[in-house]
């Protein structure tokens, strides 16, 4: 397998160019911008907000500065309090191509477009040359999520993916799960896994704050499409949610962004700190799966009952669907049946291998069907958190 070497020393799978808008109005160039390549790995990611908020500047330093990014548009619109400089020098100092467009000092908005247009033809012909070097198992960091849930998803698709995970960890590559607000129920079976008793009280910790935020705001993760597809409760779905993390030690409790040097399984803790203040943790999977690409996920793992057709920026994601019914109405948006488990008998180490093996294709380059279908979904709101894990890279 081979991957792009960043300055850093990381490597990436993929060597993408992104254009990024730093607030809601600069969106729209910014996309059409993009919508000028469609043959080409040019995505859109953005921040939405004009207020300033560290969690949005740091979440998008990473992501511009991700080993699967070869080169960075920012796209301003000149007058938010997004800090666009201090972004611009961050890129800079990881010798990545990387150029400023600000649309109040550049014309307006046709003028922008071709301007960025330009500079995005510039950048395909540079990051042609990036050095491809051996990428090995102890190079990758994979993490996972699974939406649209329902009755199939424990014991097919999620533990399929926790078979995945210990075998993906045992080859040295770094595993991450998250979404606290689903393991409800499940904090002391993740204690008793943590690798030392300060893990093991951030952890229950960890799901006492996302029991207490949810209360707060008067709901939980608990869906009407998850009731339909037959869980009856949020532990239930909680104990589904749980299998993907698979049999390994947990190593640490991570934070949005932080990123994890040390082969091994990590929990990632997506709720804010503080008092609620910004409604649902995540508001949809995309915003779960861009926090986990901001801590270095190459790939993100799916796993899906229900059926979902997102894939995402920068990383690529593959489908694990746990329902065979689903995988035959949805196959041309998934990757892997894990369904087969119902339908066919087979064995949850047999999907897991499956899994490890599509996992090795997609470094090879080959896409994933939501890659094919040009699914390039991106999601980043306001969010506060205290600070992050002294064991991992800021």
């Amino acid at each position: 397998m081979k991957g792009f070497l960043r300055k850093d020393g990381r490597k990436g799978i993929r060597n993408v160019i992104v254009v990024a808008y730093l607030v809601e109005c600069a969106h729209h160039v910014a996309s059409q911008i993009v919508s000028k390549f469609p043959d080409n790995d040019v995505h859109l990611i953005g921040f939405s907000g004009c207020a300033p908020n560290d969690y949005a500047h740091k979440m998008m330093q990473n992501l511009c500065t991700h080993p699967n990014v070869g080169a960075v548009l920012l796209v301003s619109l000149g007058c938010e309090n997004f800090k666009r400089h201090e972004l611009y020098k961050y890129i800079l100092n990881t010798e990545r191509p990387v150029e400023k467009l600000v649309i109040q000092e550049s014309g307006g908005t046709l003028s922008s477009v071709a301007s960025g247009k330009a500079i995005i033809a510039n950048f395909i012909s540079k990051i042609k040359d990036v050095k491809r070097v051996d990428f090995n198992m102890k190079d990758l960091i994979v993490g996972t999520i699974c939406g649209g849930s329902d009755a199939t998803s424990g014991f097919t698709a999620n533990p399929s993916i926790g078979k995945a995970f210990d075998k993906l960890i045992l080859d040295g590559a770094i595993c991450m799960f998250e979404e606290p607000g689903e393991l409800m129920g499940c904090e002391h079976l993740m204690a008793e896994r943590a690798e030392n008793e300060i893990v093991a009280k951030e952890l229950v910790d960890c799901i006492k704050k996302a029991d207490t935020y949810y209360k707060k705001m008067g709901h939980d993760s608990f869906s009407a499409g998850n009731a339909v597809g037959g869980l009856t409760t949020i532990e239930e779905k909680s104990l589904g949610s749980y299998s993907k993390s698979g049999s390994s030690p947990i190593k640490a409790l991570i934070r949005p962004g932080d990123l994890p040097t040390e082969s091994g399984l990590y929990f990632m803790d997506v709720v804010p700190d503080g008092p609620a203040l910004w409604g649902f943790p995540n508001i949809n999977d995309n915003t779960e799966i861009v926090e986990m690409i901001a801590s270095g996920c190459h790939i993100i793992l799916f796993s899906t009952g229900r059926g979902s057709v997102v894939g995402s920026a920068i990383s690529p994601v593959i489908k694990v669907c746990a329902n065979p019914k689903t995988y035959e109405n949805l196959s041309g948006d998934m990757d892997v049946n894990s369904g087969r488990i119902i339908s066919e008998g087979a064995s949850l180490d047999e999907l897991g291998l499956e899994i490890v093996d599509a996992i090795k294709a997609v470094i090879n380059g080959e896409q994933t069907k939501s890659e094919q279908l040009g699914h390039q979904e991106f999601g980043l709101g306001y969010k506060y958190f205290h600070s992050s894990n002294k064991n991992c890279d800021m």
